[in-house]
């Protein structure tokens, strides 16, 4: 039976799952022993029920964020911080230092402030998901099982880390790499 993975990008920059497609020929190694069930890179509108592993991209920014986190969570066996968006909040909690103080703030700065063209805040619901007060790392919002870090994380620290839940081995981070084998 094969190990149902997904991959979520919350906010951040595509970089780590960038990094995942970087595992190359190792990828198709992986194909034979999971069915990727949820991710950027397929085409699935609802997070699947059952999944063994999800590797979680980026920083928790919005109410969409959080909604689908939750929904993770409950539906998923296994979670990875994957990347330091996802461990630490990084890049985009930078949003938390501005002293904005609240979402509207934020709004104002991109949408009117340094808008070189048309500024205006959206006016149609939907368009941007409303703005947590604070840009939160996963953990801080549900409980992490493993931390995957780096910006983004190497494909040899992805893959080592893979091929031992896959084993069925306890991930360990040692020094700056992942051991495997």
């Amino acid at each position: 039976m094969k190990v149902r993975l997904a991959t979520v990008w919350f906010g951040g920059c595509a970089g780590c799952h960038m990094s995942f497609l970087d595992l190359d020929e190792f990828l198709i190694d992986l194909a034979e022993k999971v069915e990727l069930v949820y991710s950027p890179v397929v085409d699935v509108k609802e997070y699947p029920e059952d999944v063994d592993v999800c590797l979680i991209e980026g920083a928790i920014c919005n109410e969409d964020n959080l909604e689908l986190l939750h929904k993770i969570r409950q539906r998923t066996k296994v979670l990875v911080s994957f990347g330091d968006c996802a461990v630490t909040a990084n890049v985009p909690a930078i949003r938390n230092q501005l002293g904005l103080g609240n979402a509207e703030s934020v709004l104002q700065v991109a949408y009117i402030d340094n808008a070189q063209h048309n500024p205006c805040l959206p006016k149609e619901d939907g368009i941007v998901p409303p703005l947590l007060k604070k840009v939160l790392p996963v953990h801080e919002v549900v409980n992490v099982e493993h931390f995957l870090p780096g910006c983004p994380p190497p494909a040899d620290r992805i893959k080592a880390l893979v091929g031992q839940m896959l084993a069925g081995v306890e991930p360990k981070l040692e020094g700056a790499q992942l051991k495997f084998g």
